[in-house]
């Protein structure tokens, strides 16, 4: 029978709802792990602890990928769900329900709260002016809107910072602004909208937050929105909108922010229903229950602000604590495409065990919200010298003398109990270490553990003792001591290495380890044969996974524009049918504005009027013709082509050009054509 040493414990653990409009990358996995190793962790101790989490699955992009795609909202979050929990899976992150915001148990508690806060007086109303794409027939959000920043001029910027001079403003200061979904220039307009009094909740916020449920750098950040004021939040969208309705507001829908944390109870809820758990002992105000979420220090303001004043004036109870944490960097880098740093969860997946990456975050991350960088040679060193050379090194050495000698047989007694017992005394701080988050504190000591038990049997020679007459019982008893310690070491790493863990526990023929199991070391006991468990990294994978990201970005050099036919002095170029011709939509179009792109030799960045609709084309023609002398011009260009992501902006087309030993020309159209008219 299991001894307790510690009372058992009611949590709920959450993660950050993954948005469900792409795919899982490793930049996301550390929140997912980090939360992972933690819930693990709680489970080994015997505790009581659930780990939701949901896709985030309403807002304006989903509807327009979806759009784009040629999907309902409802096929492409489903399938983005299937990618997600795959994903997820295979890096051993254990979820006990993975859900979506897009869910009858979310819209039940989203109109609930919102119900709830508006009886008690915390929802206002009022029309506010907004940014409106006249083509598209809808209200923009200030990342869909695109201009040149009013502070120092750089050109693609979104309408609520930029990313050049770091600059923060509305979207109504952008110079040149432009709709990235149809190009139109935004006009203005009025709307109703809802917002949510958070102000109400300030002496609440600061009491709360002053007990201690968030780390002291976020509580520092959180005093300077404080000293610059509460403002109430909007948390409605106009139609059209991808998201839940809000109830007796026609046209109005609460805003992805809102029904997304909520999606945490929804999430748990529907968890309830299926197992037969109760909801309330959890959420309810008096609840003795614990509730942590683990998120990004970026999405702070909501988790720390706004949902517990939600909660709060719903009549639910607060969390026990936000834990936050920073972003990975890679090489010392933001993580770039260009580069291949920019990597998906599924092709880590598919070149690296993914126990190498938990572990290497795990001796990253600690309780602060620093960022965390991913070095590559520093990660082939310690997966290689660590897992490899220290942990799997204890018991590939002993257990061949086990089952080759003793027929698979353990002693009946520890050759050193003391030196056991230092490694069970070692478990209390390296369980601190995991209960407050520090992660590499706890990689550290297990890891000095490991150099402890391979000069055990460096001093000891097994393989010496072996050819000694007379020696047998020491050899087994050294060798049943290695692998004693070993399994007190996989006890401790087991959140970290669940899939190690479960073939160390095939190979020692044990139930599945709990962390009081190292208090008794494992004796006359029968083992199976030993297998290997974990390969040596080799740099090739990681140049392999790292060349399999990279995604190809035109230079400065590149242009393009597509010549307008076959090159005088280019005989090889293939004739194509008049059925592959009919493919290809061109148009006029006018040359509304052109001007040089920073930072690239050839290239202009050309505003293309196509009779209404306004298309962002970057040609590769600076060489011929200066941007001030384009304007006005008429031209012609592909205007079916796919958009094409550069550098520099995103190419809505190609215009036509011929190009020759003299430089490419513009094609330009008769006198008498007009923006929009098809080219046959």
């Amino acid at each position: 029978m299991r001894t307790m040493s510690h009372p058992t414990r009611r949590i709920l653990v959450t993660s950050a709802l993954p948005y469900a409009n792409g795919p899982i990358h490793i930049g996301h996995l550390v929140e997912y792990i980090q939360t992972d190793i933690w819930v693990r962790f709680q489970k080994l101790r015997g505790h009581e602890c659930y780990y939701l989490c949901a896709d985030d699955a309403h807002g304006t992009p989903i509807m327009l990928r979806a759009e784009q795609e040629g999907l309902t909202p409802e096929q492409l979050i489903q399938r983005i769900w299937q990618e997600h929990h795959a994903d997820f899976a295979e890096f051993l992150i254990e979820f006990d329900n993975y859900y979506s915001t897009h869910s009858p148990e979310n819209r039940h508690y989203a109109e609930l709260i919102y119900h709830r806060l508006d009886a008690a007086g915390h929802i206002s109303r009022r029309v506010i002016t907004q940014a409106f794409d006249p083509e598209k027939q809808m209200f923009l959000p200030d990342r869909f809107i695109k201009g040149e920043c009013p502070r120092c001029g750089a050109v693609d910027q979104y309408g609520d910072s930029c990313e050049s001079c770091g600059a923060t403003y509305s979207p109504t200061d952008l110079k040149n602004p432009r709709s990235v979904i149809s190009g139109a220039t935004p006009i203005t307009k009025e709307s109703l909208h809802l917002f949510f009094k958070l102000a109400d909740f300030e002496e609440m916020l600061k009491d709360w937050i002053t007990s201690g449920p968030v780390q002291p750098q976020m509580a520092n950040k959180l005093n300077e929105w404080f000293t610059a004021g509460l403002q109430e939040w909007d948390i409605s969208r106009d139609a059209p909108y991808w998201g839940f309705e809000i109830p007796d507001t026609p046209g109005k829908y609460f805003y992805v922010w809102l029904d997304a944390p909520i999606g945490y109870m929804a999430s748990f809820q529907n968890y309830c229903d299926r197992t037969g758990l109760n909801f309330h002992d959890f959420w309810n105000p008096d609840s003795t229950a614990e509730v942590y979420h683990f998120i990004g220090k970026d999405i702070a303001y909501f988790h720390i602000l706004f949902w517990p004043a939600e909660l709060t004036g719903a009549g639910f109870r607060k969390p026990t604590a936000v834990h936050c944490h920073g972003f990975l960097t890679v090489d010392g880098q933001k993580m770039s495409k260009s580069r291949g740093t920019f990597i998906k969860a599924r092709t880590y997946l598919q070149h690296l065990r993914p126990e190498y990456l938990r572990y290497y975050f795990a001796t990253k991350l600690n309780d602060g919200i620093d960022d965390l960088d991913l070095n590559f040679d520093d990660f082939l060193q310690r997966v290689n010298s660590d897992l490899v050379g220290k942990l799997v090194n204890i018991a590939s050495r002993c257990a061949g003398f086990i089952t080759r000698r003793f027929n698979g047989q353990l002693a009946t007694t520890l050759a050193e109990p003391d030196l056991y017992a230092d490694f069970v005394t070692a478990g209390d701080a390296i369980a601190q270490a995991y209960e407050g988050r520090e992660f590499s504190r706890a990689m550290r000591e297990i890891m000095a553990l490991a150099d402890r038990a391979n000069q055990y049997i460096d001093e000891k020679k097994p393989w010496a003792l072996a050819k000694q007459p007379g020696a047998e019982a020491e050899v087994q008893a050294v060798c049943s001591q290695g692998l004693n310690l070993f399994r007190v070491l996989i006890v401790y790493l087991k959140p970290v290495l669940p899939g190690m863990a479960g073939q160390v526990e095939e190979f020692l023929r044990i139930r599945p380890l709990r962390w009081d199991d190292a208090r008794t070391p494992l004796l006359d006991h029968p083992i199976a044969e030993f297998k290997p468990l974990m390969q040596r990294v080799e740099m090739a994978q990681i140049t392999a996974m790292v060349e399999a990201s990279k995604e190809s970005f035109p230079s400065a050099e590149e242009t393009p524009a597509l010549p307008a036919g076959p090159l005088i002095d280019d005989p090889l170029s293939p004739t194509i049918t008049i059925d592959d011709f009919a493919k290809i939509d061109l148009r006029v179009a006018r040359i509304v504005k052109a001007e040089a792109v920073t930072g690239a030799d050839k290239l202009v960045r050309l505003e293309l009027d196509l009779g209404g609709e306004t298309r962002q084309v970057f040609a590769g023609i600076k060489s011929i013709y200066a941007p001030e002398d384009l304007q006005g011009r008429l031209t012609v260009m592909v205007a079916n082509l796919a958009p094409r992501k550069m550098r520099f902006g995103l190419s809505e087309g190609m215009v036509l050009a011929a190009g020759g030993k003299n430089g490419i020309y513009l094609l330009t159209p008769d006198s008498g054509a007009e923006p929009g008219m098809r080219v046959k």
